[in-house]
Protein backbone atom coordinates (compact mmCIF):
# COMPACT_ATOMS: atom_id res chain seq x y z
CA UNK A 1 0.00 0.00 0.00
CA UNK A 2 1.29 3.22 -0.80
CA UNK A 3 1.21 5.92 1.71
CA UNK A 4 0.12 9.21 -0.17
CA UNK A 5 1.65 12.62 1.11
CA UNK A 6 -0.48 15.37 2.37
CA UNK A 7 0.16 18.79 0.87
CA UNK A 8 2.03 19.97 4.33
CA UNK A 9 3.67 16.55 4.41
CA UNK A 10 5.00 17.63 0.91
CA UNK A 11 5.78 21.01 1.75
CA UNK A 12 7.94 19.75 4.89
CA UNK A 13 10.11 17.89 2.73
CA UNK A 14 10.71 20.27 -0.18
CA UNK A 15 11.85 22.64 2.77
CA UNK A 16 13.97 20.07 4.33
CA UNK A 17 15.23 18.92 0.30
CA UNK A 18 15.39 22.01 -1.51
CA UNK A 19 15.63 25.03 1.46
CA UNK A 20 16.51 27.13 -1.18
CA UNK A 21 13.27 26.63 -3.41
CA UNK A 22 10.55 29.35 -3.33
CA UNK A 23 8.19 26.85 -4.16
CA UNK A 24 5.06 25.56 -2.74
CA UNK A 25 2.59 23.02 -2.87
CA UNK A 26 -0.91 24.14 -2.71
CA UNK A 27 -2.97 21.33 -3.97
CA UNK A 28 -2.67 17.49 -4.61
CA UNK A 29 -5.28 15.65 -6.50
CA UNK A 30 -5.56 12.30 -8.16
CA UNK A 31 -2.47 12.46 -10.65
CA UNK A 32 -2.22 16.24 -10.38
CA UNK A 33 -0.84 18.98 -8.61
CA UNK A 34 -0.84 22.88 -8.08
CA UNK A 35 2.29 24.97 -7.23
CA UNK A 36 2.92 28.52 -6.87
CA UNK A 37 6.13 30.08 -6.98
CA UNK A 38 6.75 33.57 -5.09
CA UNK A 39 7.92 36.49 -7.38
CA UNK A 40 10.37 39.18 -6.14
CA UNK A 41 12.78 41.54 -7.83
CA UNK A 42 15.03 38.27 -7.96
CA UNK A 43 12.79 36.32 -10.13
CA UNK A 44 13.03 39.22 -12.66
CA UNK A 45 14.60 39.73 -15.79
CA UNK A 46 15.50 42.75 -17.80
CA UNK A 47 12.52 43.92 -19.18
CA UNK A 48 9.98 43.64 -16.53
CA UNK A 49 8.86 39.88 -16.83
CA UNK A 50 9.42 37.00 -14.40
CA UNK A 51 12.96 34.98 -15.75
CA UNK A 52 12.51 31.60 -17.80
CA UNK A 53 14.29 29.45 -15.42
CA UNK A 54 12.26 30.50 -12.40
CA UNK A 55 8.83 29.33 -14.58
CA UNK A 56 11.12 26.21 -15.58
CA UNK A 57 11.25 25.32 -12.02
CA UNK A 58 8.13 25.86 -10.92
CA UNK A 59 7.33 23.13 -13.84
CA UNK A 60 9.79 20.80 -12.23
CA UNK A 61 8.51 21.23 -8.66
CA UNK A 62 4.97 20.94 -10.19
CA UNK A 63 5.55 17.44 -11.98
CA UNK A 64 7.70 16.34 -9.12
CA UNK A 65 4.94 17.43 -6.39
CA UNK A 66 2.43 15.39 -8.77
CA UNK A 67 4.50 12.21 -8.90
CA UNK A 68 5.23 12.16 -5.37
CA UNK A 69 1.36 12.48 -4.48
CA UNK A 70 1.06 9.92 -7.00
CA UNK A 71 3.65 7.56 -5.46
CA UNK A 72 4.52 8.95 -1.99
CA UNK A 73 7.41 10.28 -1.14
CA UNK A 74 10.32 9.12 -3.44
CA UNK A 75 13.40 11.25 -3.09
CA UNK A 76 15.66 9.68 -5.86
CA UNK A 77 12.86 10.09 -8.22
CA UNK A 78 14.65 12.75 -11.08
CA UNK A 79 14.11 14.78 -13.62
CA UNK A 80 15.24 12.83 -17.41
CA UNK A 81 13.57 15.40 -19.67
CA UNK A 82 12.14 18.75 -19.22
CA UNK A 83 10.89 20.82 -21.89
CA UNK A 84 9.13 24.00 -22.11
CA UNK A 85 7.20 26.51 -24.30
CA UNK A 86 7.03 30.56 -23.54
CA UNK A 87 3.45 31.30 -24.51
CA UNK A 88 3.40 35.00 -23.25
CA UNK A 89 4.91 37.45 -21.40
CA UNK A 90 3.90 37.00 -17.75
CA UNK A 91 3.02 39.95 -15.05
CA UNK A 92 5.87 40.50 -13.22
CA UNK A 93 4.34 41.85 -10.25
CA UNK A 94 2.28 38.38 -9.98
CA UNK A 95 3.12 35.02 -8.84
CA UNK A 96 4.16 32.15 -11.13
CA UNK A 97 1.30 29.30 -10.55
CA UNK A 98 1.84 25.78 -12.03
CA UNK A 99 -0.85 23.08 -12.64
CA UNK A 100 0.57 19.68 -13.26
CA UNK A 101 -1.99 16.77 -14.58
CA UNK A 102 0.08 13.26 -14.97
CA UNK A 103 -0.40 11.49 -18.43
CA UNK A 104 1.09 8.31 -17.07
CA UNK A 105 2.94 6.95 -14.02
CA UNK A 106 4.56 3.48 -14.74
CA UNK A 107 7.02 1.47 -12.42
CA UNK A 108 9.95 3.48 -13.73
CA UNK A 109 8.69 6.68 -15.46
CA UNK A 110 6.08 8.95 -15.12
CA UNK A 111 5.11 11.32 -17.75
CA UNK A 112 3.46 14.69 -17.08
CA UNK A 113 2.62 17.79 -18.39
CA UNK A 114 2.33 21.32 -16.57
CA UNK A 115 0.37 24.70 -17.37
CA UNK A 116 1.75 27.57 -15.87
CA UNK A 117 0.25 31.28 -15.29
CA UNK A 118 0.56 34.36 -13.82
CA UNK A 119 -1.03 34.44 -10.86
CA UNK A 120 -5.06 35.73 -11.88
CA UNK A 121 -4.57 35.64 -15.74
CA UNK A 122 -6.41 33.19 -17.28
CA UNK A 123 -4.27 32.47 -20.41
CA UNK A 124 -1.20 30.61 -19.56
CA UNK A 125 2.05 31.96 -20.16
CA UNK A 126 3.83 28.85 -20.80
CA UNK A 127 3.52 24.81 -20.99
CA UNK A 128 5.96 22.54 -19.99
CA UNK A 129 6.00 18.21 -20.41
CA UNK A 130 8.48 16.36 -18.03
CA UNK A 131 9.64 12.67 -17.61
CA UNK A 132 10.97 11.99 -14.36
CA UNK A 133 13.24 8.07 -12.98
CA UNK A 134 11.64 6.68 -10.35
CA UNK A 135 13.98 4.39 -8.53
CA UNK A 136 12.91 0.31 -8.77
CA UNK A 137 12.86 -0.82 -5.26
Amino acid sequence: MISKPTVDQLNAFFRAEFPQAKVLVEALGEGTARVRHSVGVAELRPGGTVSGPVMMATADVALYAAILGSIGIVPLAVTTNLNINFLRKPAAGRDILGICTLLKVGRTLAIGEVSIYSEGTDEPVAHASGTYAIPRG
